[in-house]
C-alpha cells in the first residue's frame, strides 16, 4: 500500500483508548461506599442509589444527589473526584462542574448526578430508573374489547 506511516495512520483514524475493565462487585460496592460517604461529608441532601446492572450499558449503578448551592454542587463534584483517587480509583470525568443546575460525574461504572432541588424535579432521573417502570405489565391497562 502506497504512502507514509504518517498518511495511513491519519487514515486509519485516531487510536482508540482501551476501555477500563468492569470493576468486580465488591469493588463497586467499595466505589459506591466511598462516593456516598463524599457525598454526605458534603451534606449532600436525598442522596439515592440505582442499580441500573442489566438494565443499562452505560453504567451498572447511578447516585443521584442534591446540593442547595452553586458552590455546594461544585465542591461535592471536587471532593468526590479527590476522595476516589484517594481510594485508589481512576480520575472522573465530569460536565457542568462551573456553575448549573446539574452536575454529570461520570466515574466508570458509576454515573453521578448532582442536582438543585428545581432541576432533580424537573429532570426526575429516580422515576425514570425506577424498578417499577421496567415492569410493564404492572402499568398496562386491562386489554379493551374492539367495537364492532
Amino acid at each position: 500500500m502506497p504512502g507514509t506511516p504518517r498518511k495511513k495512520a491519519t487514515i486509519a483514524g485516531p487510536r482508540r483508548k482501551k476501555a477500563a475493565p468492569k470493576l468486580t462487585l465488591p469493588e463497586l460496592d467499595r466505589m459506591q461506599q466511598v462516593i456516598c460517604a463524599s457525598l454526605e461529608d458534603d451534606k449532600a441532601e436525598d442522596i439515592v442509589a440505582i442499580d441500573l446492572a442489566g438494565r443499562a450499558s452505560f453504567a451498572d449503578r447511578m447516585v443521584v444527589a442534591t446540593g442547595l448551592a452553586d458552590r455546594q454542587i461544585s465542591a461535592m463534584a471536587t471532593h468526590l473526584n479527590e476522595k476516589l483517587v484517594e481510594a485508589g480509583f481512576r480520575k472522573v470525568l465530569m460536565e457542568g462542574a462551573n456553575g448549573t443546575d446539574w452536575v454529570l460525574i461520570d466515574a466508570g461504572d458509576i454515573i453521578v448526578h448532582l442536582f438543585k432541588p428545581e432541576a432533580r424535579t424537573l429532570y426526575a432521573l429516580e422515576k425514570m430508573w425506577s424498578a417499577e417502570l421496567d415492569d410493564v405489565t404492572a402499568d398496562a391497562p386491562d386489554e379493551v374489547e374492539p367495537e364492532e
